[in-house]
């Protein structure tokens, strides 16, 4: 059963997301609902899978992935999105679900929330080709909790492990892998690797986060997950002690020298009024990567504030999908052509 979509801001102020009016298209779409793509511990992971209609064989691929705090929301707070950028451009779009948080009776941690994100990165370049889309031109983009995934895939794919977290070094087993191979041998080959990516107003530091206060009651977002607040490793790990773990999940401790490993192309915005994940952070994260030689844009989206990227209506934020997501969608399409085409 799909989540309730609702978004909180930090504040604690609850606000119901209203969905009005329709995505205007230029062609149409084929849309497939709820493609499962892996069962960690049974838990039943999906996607939505739009196609455009406009004669082509084959598309470049956009994994879609959603934000809510990595405890509240589900995938179809990006349907508006899907439909918009598979409507309005020609690429095959991805929108997934992931475990949550307080899933799995609260157990679940944050490094399987990546090992699921990751798990549908690869079950899309196995699988995309059944719905028109190439497996070898695939992007990844995501907003908020969606956006620090998003960067996850582009500067941990490659820190895949059998053993996960379970000892140092600690990687990454995704919830799918390719038939007959470790995780080890997906990295090896580059099985995660994208040709582009556009975290929309991300959390790179989840390090800060917990040492500020994201595992305590005082973050409403356990409450609206249903969950009691607790660690990102569960009970018997704490930033104090293990802030390796910490530093582990955050791309801001994990920025390769381009040197070494060139990463893709990225696209960054956020609001300037974006309170939750603010410019500054936004900024000094791109500024990191572009120090370590990496390709990549940053645009201020001026007087927004978070998630305007979402479906529907806002009206605690100020937000709606047809007055404020369509001028960062055509700059996002826009960057994603000049990649692709």
């Amino acid at each position: 059963m799909k989540r309730a979509c609702l978004f909180i801001f930090i504040s604690a102020l609850v606000v119901n997301v209203q969905v009005v009016g329709q995505t205007p298209q230029k062609h149409q779409v084929e849309v497939k609902k709820d493609v499962l793509f892996a069962s960690p511990e049974g838990f039943d992971l999906t996607m939505d899978i739009y196609t455009p209609q406009t004669g082509k064989s084959s598309y470049p691929v956009l994994v879609i992935i959603h934000g809510g705090g990595w405890l509240i929301n589900d995938n179809s707070i990006m349907d508006q999105m899907s439909e918009y950028v598979s409507g309005n451009a020609e690429y095959v779009v991805a929108n997934i679900n992931y475990r949550l948080l307080g899933d799995q009776n609260n157990t679940v941690t944050i490094n399987e929330i990546v090992e699921d994100v990751f798990g549908a990165v690869l079950w899309v370049k196995d699988h995309i080709a059944e719905y028109n889309g190439d497996p070898n031109k695939v992007a990844v983009t995501g907003d908020s909790a969606g956006g620090h995934l998003t960067e996850m895939v582009v500067v941990a794919g490659g820190m895949l492990k059998s053993h996960g977290f379970t000892q140092s070094p600690y990687g990454f087993n995704p919830s799918y892998l390719p038939a007959v191979k470790t995780a080890e041998e997906v990295a090896a080959e580059g099985g995660l690797s994208v040709q582009a990516a556009i975290p929309s107003y991300g959390a790179f530091d989840m390090l800060a986060a917990a040492q500020g206060g994201f595992e305590k009651e005082s973050n409403f977002f356990w409450q609206m997950g249903g969950a009691k607040a607790r660690g990102l490793f569960g009970n018997d790990f704490n930033v104090t002690d293990h802030p390796e773990m910490y530093k582990a999940v955050s791309p801001a401790y994990l920025i390769p020298s381009s040197s070494g490993k060139k990463l893709p192309p990225q696209f960054f915005h956020v609001g300037s009024e974006d309170q939750t994940t603010p410019p500054v952070a936004v900024k000094a994260y791109f500024d990191q990567l572009k120090a370590k030689g990496h390709t990549a844009e940053y645009w201020l989206y001026e007087g927004r504030n978070h998630a305007y990227l979402d479906s529907g209506k806002n009206e605690f934020l100020g937000n709606s999908f047809e007055e404020d997501a369509i001028e960062p969608l055509n700059r996002m399409i826009k960057f994603l052509d000049s990649v692709f085409y």
